[in-house]
């Protein structure tokens, strides 16, 4: 399940509720109506809103919940802004988030609110946990019993996020009422994000919602509470600033839609458009930088991903000898610079050029991404160079999955300490070392010059071994240990290959970084012996989809990344001979 406040996990709620994400709000009686605008629409949208309250068949839990997944069919082929779902292993990348809404009379919803009414929305909150929606929109006013035992279930058996809601209409109230309303949604901690929507009579007081909400994080954050979005909005004409001024998951309506799901309501375009000429937000240029880089795919990827997020960035290539030639130049300097990705051989090289670096690169000892940050202070803003190292995410994601979480207890004995065999001593070794670490493995380093695996040892922990052999064999025996992983850190060329021992130990996932070629001779082996295998074209997307997040702070399109590598990485068929 999501954590409150967390911001690190691609599946959080502040890549999910991120900036410049929206999700549309659809009032249709039946769920069948929206199937001829499905495709136009989700080109545009992160999320569909599921108006339970509103169909015609919210009385029939079965209909309701078939409603709910002939929703997810209707938008499969089209879900490309869909962040990547971690599933059994996989990671299903077509699956439009869902957020489940059923709203009372008192909030401008359906159901009656008195007892029988409040019980009944309680009800169908319940079928959408069954159905497994992404986001549940929660009432905060209501039951607190109720409430309480539906976030408790929510938080033993399912992972949708919990959206505190509140809307006040039709009057208007303070600016202090609205941040007590902020901090009611947030539910004691216990919900992902809130959404608050207001009601005003002048127009110069259309700001009032969102500055709530910064007063409702600061106080989160000075009470040590978790700090987690805030969705703030105006109803009504009036109010259609407020929904420029929100940043995070938007509710939109569609140029393509018969009509609007609520008075005031903007398209995603109208309200980029309006950001841009504002000038509340702009475009920023990004880049790969290295040296002798004309293979990179990164360009290709990561334009792709802006493109299909709707977002006005661009990104190049910067080919140079030496980092000093890239801080002197005016792509550097320039104000809408807003970082880069870094490959060989500049990882170490950038870190004197850095004001900040995370705790993961600072480890690891290589900065693979550059943020461009902003210290707003009293008289300037101050820009931050800030270095992180997303090699050791593209390293850990897909091992995580295939182990089913990370466990230091080994994969396939509970009773066995699991290991991660480390082959080479490079820069990738040392995330792949890192990445080990956080999955809970002890690790075994093997490299022909040993002393460069005991520099490994001595940062991350482990052991050194000399041979494949007796001197893996033995540490294992000496730590009743098996061997969960193999990541191999070398290069193709070198052909290298495990012993049989290994590959028929206890079916241990082998990981070789390597993205070209697609099977590399130490993946044919393992294939051949009916292991699971991680290709490093897979590593080239997840390391990519942590930059797109780092940079724009919400959640990657993670299909359109994975398809831009693996056509640049799949190995071509031979034309067929006359």
């Amino acid at each position: 399940p999501v954590v409150p406040g967390d911001k690190e996990k691609q599946s959080s709620a502040f890549r999910t509720m991120g900036q410049h994400t929206f999700f549309l709000s659809l009032s249709f009686p039946n769920i069948t109506e929206v199937k001829p605008y499905i495709a136009e629409m989700c080109n545009d949208v992160d999320a569909m809103e599921f108006r339970a309250d509103l169909l015609a068949c919210r009385d029939d839990r079965f209909d309701l919940i078939y409603s709910a997944q002939l929703l997810r069919k209707y938008c499969k082929p089209y879900a490309i802004r869909a962040p990547g779902l971690p599933f059994k292993g996989k990671v299903l990348d077509d699956v439009m988030p869902i957020v489940y809404t059923v709203r009372t009379q008192s909030q401008i919803g359906t159901y009656p609110d008195d007892e029988a009414g409040i019980s009944k929305m309680f009800e169908l909150l319940e079928w959408g946990l069954r159905s497994g929606v992404e986001v549940l929109d929660v009432e905060s006013a209501h039951d607190p019993v109720k409430t309480d035992a539906l976030l408790t279930r929510a938080e033993q058996r399912h992972a949708s996020m919990i959206l505190g809601s509140e809307h006040i209409a039709p009057q208007e109230i303070s600016t202090e009422e609205a941040v007590d309303k902020f901090l009611q949604c947030g539910m004691g901690g216990r919900a992902h994000g809130t959404k608050v929507v207001l009601s005003i009579e002048n127009e110069e007081r259309d700001r009032m919602a969102y500055e709530a909400g910064l007063i409702a994080q600061s106080l989160w954050e000075t009470n040590d509470d978790p700090i987690i979005p805030c969705l703030s909005l105006i109803l009504g004409d009036i109010g259609k600033y407020s929904r420029v001024l929100n940043f995070g998951f938007t509710p939109v309506t569609h140029e393509s839609l018969p009509f609007k799901a609520a008075p005031g309501q903007l398209t995603a375009s109208e309200i980029m458009t309006t950001r841009l000429l504002i000038k509340l937000f702009q475009p920023k240029r990004y880049c790969i930088l290295g040296h002798n880089i004309a293979y990179s795919v990164s360009p290709q990827m990561q334009g792709a991903a802006f493109a299909a997020a709707k977002l006005p960035h661009e990104y190049y290539r910067a080919d140079v000898e030496t980092v000093e030639e890239f801080i002197e130049s005016d792509f550097f300097k320039a104000e809408d610079f807003g970082g880069c990705s870094i490959t060989i051989p500049h990882k170490q090289a950038i870190i004197p050029y850095l004001d900040e670096i995370s705790p993961a690169a600072k480890t690891i000892g290589s900065v693979n991404t550059i943020v461009i940050k902003e210290d707003i202070g009293a008289d300037e803003i101050k820009r931050i160079v800030y270095g992180d190292n997303t090699d050791w995410q593209g390293i850990f994601n897909p091992l995580e999955r295939k182990l089913g979480g990370g466990s230091g207890d080994g994969t396939n004995d509970c009773d066995k300490q699991g290991f991660a065999l480390i082959v080479g001593a490079g820069g990738t070794a040392r995330a792949a070392a890192y990445a080990a670490e956080k999955l809970g493995l002890e690790k075994i380093y093997y490299n022909r010059t040993p002393e460069k695996a005991a520099d490994l040892a001595e940062t991350f922990g482990g052991t050194v071994t000399t041979g494949l052999e007796d001197g893996v064999k033995s540490i294992l025996e000496e730590n009743n240990g098996s061997i969960s992983v193999v990541i191999s850190t070398l290069p193709a060329t070198a052909e290298f290959t495990l012993p049989d021992w290994i590959l028929n130990e206890e079916g241990p996932v082998v990981f070789d970084v390597n993205y070209k070629p697609y099977n590399t001779k130490l993946l044919l082996q393992a294939e051949g012996a009916g292991l699971d295998v991680v290709r490093g074209s897979e590593m080239l997307w997840e390391q990519g989809v942590g930059q797109f997040e780092m940079w724009t702070a919400r959640s990657a399109p993670y299909k359109v990344m994975k398809d831009e590598v693996l056509g640049n990485c799949l190995p071509k068929e031979e034309e067929e001979k006359p």
